[in-house]
């Protein structure tokens, strides 16, 4: 396999070499059109490398050979679907488990069984619940922290640079440790040093499943393995804390405890919900900003709402969900960033997409990067357009692709509502201004992100 050091192999595409290691796939391409294998040994990767991101090689790939198309991870089919009309034949909404906690529990090489769809089912709803009761229980707290951020940039002077980036991150940590892990997180050196082992876990998951590399560098392993062992046992000690006990405020691993989980169940689902819901928030926070700043009409238009919403009175859980405006600007923020490009699924029987085969054990990855910017789908596709959100079968669309509705990762929701509070406060106080001549590019990876910092300027509005 090809060496990480020299081709800067993305994060996402060991995520799909850790899938693909772990549930190998038919030799069988079953006509589906696409390319053929570059290299004997390596398949289809220098032609990913080549493109810049996995994301980037299939919208060239789609645009090529259409909305259903193959190519070769190593020695693997694969099949990526690119348009609604096939992923609405590929998608079971009866589906009850999540690929991207799949995916990252894979990543993570954590063992506990997926169970059955009772099963499933029920640990779909206690995430659910988990979700709705850290946010309600903790709504003042996502306040206060929300506050904090304002007026520490209500401080600065018009010309500063703000460093969006930065800031949004620390915001998502705050935020998440506190609502999900509970008081210990108070502690802003404990904040910090979960940050530390967060960012060296995700930039490490999932490399040796490729290439072996992590296990190569006894320097590398080493980090990694001292960082994910320190978040499990800051997770196995809250745990402990929370079992059979009452507290005043309920936190995301409350309903997980009290819930008909073992031990590693809930250590995994901790885990795995800590770890994606830091990133999920902070990307979605950075890329709102992001676009308010370059749209000052959809700024407008929300400052409008939250002012007729709010008035004079108090930001509250009640009055938050009026924000409908609000919400259509996160759901055009996620198409328009592609948040999160790809996602994937084992394809557990033979199927068939079109006049397709598709054989048992393939990966199929849903490219939804490229669906997202689908004109067929989306009109003006690459035009920030909250209002297109006003249409139910744009918002259904939305709902079968995971953005939204019962579909909608745990993860994501809690990044919504996070972000729903922080914009309320910062928008009802600040102008929030781009810096003149900065062009921001996009680096895709399992969620999209800035490849430099993102600055941006504020003014008050009163």
């Amino acid at each position: 396999m090809l060496d990480f050091a020299i081709f800067a192999v993305t994060f996402l595409l060991a995520l799909v070499g850790a899938v693909l290691y772990l549930y190998p796939a038919s030799r069988q391409a079953a006509g589906i059109p696409g390319i053929t294998p570059t290299e004997e040994k390596d398949g289809n990767l220098p032609d990913i490398v080549n493109s810049g991101s996995l994301h980037e090689f299939l919208v060239n790939l789609h645009e090529r050979y259409g909305p259903v198309v193959s190519f070769w991870f190593g020695r693997r089919l694969v099949v990526s679907l690119g348009s609604v009309d096939v992923l609405k034949q590929h998608i079971n909404p009866n589906k009850t488990s999540d690929p991207f906690e799949t995916m990252l529990k894979s990543l993570l090489r954590y063992q506990s069984d997926s169970g059955n769809v009772s099963e499933n089912l029920m640990r779909k709803k206690m995430y659910e619940n988990g979700v709705t009761n850290s946010l309600r229980s903790n709504f003042a707290l996502l306040l206060k922290l929300s506050e904090e951020l304002l007026d520490k940039w209500l401080s600065y002077p018009e010309s500063q640079h703000v460093p969006l980036c930065q800031h949004m991150l620390g915001f998502a940590m705050k935020s998440v440790t506190q609502m999900v892990m509970g008081s210990t997180f108070e502690d802003e050196q404990e904040v910090i040093r979960f940050q530390k082992n967060h960012g060296t876990v995700w930039s490490e998951i999932g490399k040796g499943f490729l290439d072996g590399s992590l296990d190569k560098s006894t320097t590398r392993k080493k980090q990694y393995e001292d960082a994910l062992m320190q978040l499990e046992s800051i997770l196995k000690k809250i745990i402990k804390e929370r079992k059979g006990r009452n507290f005043s405020e309920h936190i995301f691993i409350d309903s997980l405890v009290q819930g008909d989980l073992n031990d590693q169940q809930i250590l995994e689902d901790s885990m795995i919900f800590s770890l994606a819901s830091c990133i999920i928030t902070a990307k979605l926070c950075t890329w709102a900003v992001c676009f308010l700043t370059t749209y000052e009409e959809v700024q407008r238009k929300l400052y409008e709402e939250i002012d007729q919403v709010f008035g004079k009175g108090p930001v509250t859980p009640e009055n938050i969900e009026e924000l409908r405006y609000c919400r259509q600007v996160l759901c055009e923020t996620v198409r328009t960033a592609r948040l999160t490009p790809v996602s994937a699924r084992l394809q557990d029987i033979e199927g068939k997409i079109d006049k397709f085969i598709i054989p048992r054990e393939t990966l199929v990855l849903y490219a939804l990067g490229v669906v997202l910017q689908d004109p067929s789908t989306w009109p003006s596709p690459y035009k920030f357009d909250p209002e297109r959100f006003d249409d139910e079968s744009v918002m259904k669309t939305f709902s079968l692709l995971g953005f939204s509705g019962t579909q909608e990762c745990p993860e994501l929701r809690f990044a919504y509502m996070v972000t729903t509070v922080l914009l309320s406060v910062l928008v009802r106080r600040l102008h929030l201004l781009s810096v003149e001549g900065q062009v921001i590019e996009t680096k895709y990876e399992l969620v999209t992100s800035s490849k430099e910092e993102a600055w941006i300027t504020v003014s008050k509005r009163y």
